[in-house]
């Protein structure tokens, strides 16, 4: 087992005091049983409520051991080499009484080997113990390992129920990928839900370990789980996106192919043009998780916090991966200012060392109304893979809305008159396309009128398009983007 030659490589190193961070306490114990069993050595166990006592030979505990300090002058004064184990000992850490008994067990390890080694779930290592200290990070389990895991909760499941899981072998290998990045026992916990609800690992059970692995790891809440992703059939026209997405699907999922796994796309263009279903619709054709990435939630007054949120939420991206991380509006984000005390700054070399740094399969797709205020060193090549830009809808693209947006509100497109709609919305985005048919049903609604054509060109009669409001604006934005980007349509 690799975890645990290393741990061994690292006791045979003379290291005093070892601290572990991990919620797997029962597995740890398992390990160091082992090694003492390997090594020769003593393994002892303490907590606050069972004192200290041998872990692999009981020979029972002393209630005075209970009490901290207790414990570590006894430990102290032990002519007896071993490995010590404290649970849970980091509320007691700051007493300088305890910080003292630990200094001069660890000094006093050249004469009586004796390793102290705390496991919790956190553990702040005192300053004056840092020198001779070293942290194990328990690894996770690798895609071959959560596989085994499946197969073992499969058969226990059988055991218990006498019957056979039914298991689509895609989705089992699909749900071993989707479990990376979490503790072996969250792994098995997220399976047997997955098996227990009816007895069988199928497709539609994936979205829902997702999102359990989503609530495990993101106690932030820095970062948003989207369920709304979008299919190619919900996009109208974005021909060349669709195109460029399509010719990197396989590779994305596949990689090993010498080529490097494409990193993400910045899409650029008016508001309500439909860069946000692009977003969801990556995913959709990806067919895996969309992570949203709010910037706003992201922002503290304390200095450094602000960085810190960022490195948190890319981290919970690697850990959901494979996924796409939707950097929605990264102008407000990021964008130089003079007021912000160099927070934004500081957030773009953080994100410009983890752009450079992904190899996690996190895919970026970062939306933006306002690309001039980006800093050139984000949106040059090799941050991203393209630029595309999403421009108002043309004739074709807009008959097309129109078809998708009555569909989904269970309207016959072939009862309205669309040569005539396409015409009347010349300059609609596609949400105000949208907007016009919903208002338009609320009103016949109230009414009690079936909807018309006639109803949708007076909505569209009524309604001023962003492109007449902010004219001069999206002028601007479409004479910078030509020759500048890729037409996403």
């Amino acid at each position: 087992m690799p975890e645990q030659n290393d741990l061994e490589l690292l006791l045979r190193s003379r290291t005093p005091v070892i601290v572990i961070e991990s919620l797997e306490e029962p597995r740890i114990l398992q390990l160091f049983t082992r090694l003492g069993l390997r090594l020769g050595q003593a393994v002892f166990q303490w907590s606050v409520t069972e004192g200290l006592k041998r872990q692999d030979v009981d020979f029972g505990s002393e209630d005075t051991n209970s009490d901290p300090g207790d414990a570590l002058k006894y430990i102290k004064s032990a002519a007896q080499p071993g490995l010590y184990l404290l649970l849970d000992f980091h509320p007691y850490i700051n007493n300088p009484l305890h910080v003292r008994l630990i200094k001069e067990i660890a000094q006093g390890y050249p004469e009586i080997p004796r390793t102290l080694v705390f496991i919790g779930c956190c553990f702040a290592i005192p300053l004056e113990v840092r020198h001779l200290t070293a942290r194990f990070d328990l690894k996770l389990p690798d895609r071959a390992s959560i596989k085994r895991l499946i197969l073992e909760e499969a058969k226990n499941w059988q055991e218990r129920s006498r019957k056979t899981v039914s298991a689509d072998p895609k989705a089992v290998e699909q749900l071993a990928t989707n479990l990376t990045g979490v503790s072996a026992s969250d792994a098995r916990r997220l399976v047997r839900s997955a098996i227990e609800d009816d007895g069988a690992i199928r497709h539609d059970d994936l979205p829902k370990v997702m999102k359990a692995k989503y609530d495990l790891i993101n106690q932030e809440g820095l970062i948003s789980f989207e369920y709304d992703t979008a299919k190619f059939s919900d996009l109208a026209g974005l021909t060349h996106l669709k195109a460029w997405l399509e010719a990197r699907r396989k590779l994305f999922h596949r990689g090993g192919t010498g080529l490097d796994r494409p990193k993400g796309v910045m899409l650029l263009g008016v508001q309500g043009g439909g860069k946000s279903l692009a977003a969801k619709a990556v995913a959709g054709v990806f067919g895996i998780p969309l992570l949203r990435l709010d910037f706003g939630r992201l922002y503290n007054k304390y200095i450094g916090e602000t960085e810190k949120n960022l490195r948190t939420a890319l981290a919970t991206a690697e850990t959901m991966a494979p996924c796409v991380l939707w950097m929605d509006e990264i102008e407000k984000g990021i964008a130089p200012s003079q007021s912000d005390d160099g927070v934004s700054q500081r957030i773009l070399g953080t994100l410009l060392t983890w752009m450079a740094e992904n190899r996690a399969g996190v895919f970026v797709a970062a939306t933006s109304n306002d690309i001039q205020s980006l800093p050139p060193e984000l949106i040059r090549k090799g941050r991203l893979d393209e630029i595309f830009f999403v421009d108002l809808p043309d004739r074709v693209s807009r008959r097309e809305i129109f078809n998708i947006h009555l569909r989904r509100r269970n309207q016959a497109p072939s009862g309205f008159n669309l040569d005539a709609l396409e015409q009347a919305s010349e300059g609609f985005t596609g949400a105000e396309i949208e907007q016009a048919i919903v208002s338009s049903l609320y009103n016949v609604y109230s009414r009690e009128e079936a909807l018309t054509t006639d109803h949708l060109l007076e909505e569209l009669e009524r309604t001023n398009p962003l492109s007449v409001v902010m004219s001069e604006k999206i002028s601007m934005l479409r004479e910078w983007a030509a020759g500048r980007t890729v037409p996403a349509g």
